[in-house]
């Protein structure tokens, strides 16, 4: 498998999710609304909970999302994900979200960056401890 051109260089896995960003997404000023990159994220890092164990997350936190560039209808966008910490209910995850310009292809621009903290839940929504590799979860 290639190495996407918008890999970003300190992220080792492919992205979590890649998405072409569409008409509907666009805002007012006809670049893609805030509020759509954020749910993007938000699935994003839930996705790639999953593979540090968490069963059920919920987001509790977006503690820092910059929107650096504006993104537009067409952009191929990749949101790449790396834990910063696994703790005995949450995990943050830091996630950065390139874009693949439409019109002019294999140009890629970091757009925006987050870091967002879940929390491994039951099914009554209360905090329960992320199973370690290895299948026990910390006492």
């Amino acid at each position: 498998m290639s190495e996407s051109p918008c890999q970003p260089k300190d992220f080792r896995s492919p992205p979590a999710l890649k998405v072409a960003m569409m008409p509907r997404d666009a805002n007012v000023h006809q670049t893609i609304f805030g509020g759509v990159i954020l749910s993007y994220i938000d699935l994003a890092g839930a996705a790639h909970c999953r593979q540090d164990g968490c069963e059920r997350c919920v987001t509790i936190a977006m503690k820092e999302v910059e929107f650096k560039e504006p993104v537009f209808v067409g952009d191929l966008v990749s949101f790449f994900c790396k834990t910063m910490r696994i703790g005995r209910t949450s995990i943050t995850v830091d996630i950065e979200v390139w874009a693949d310009r439409f019109e002019k292809p294999h140009q890629c621009v970091r757009v925006t960056e987050a870091i967002v903290t879940y929390v491994n839940v039951d099914e009554h929504r209360r905090p329960v401890p992320i199973p370690r590799k290895g299948g026990e979860a910390e006492p």
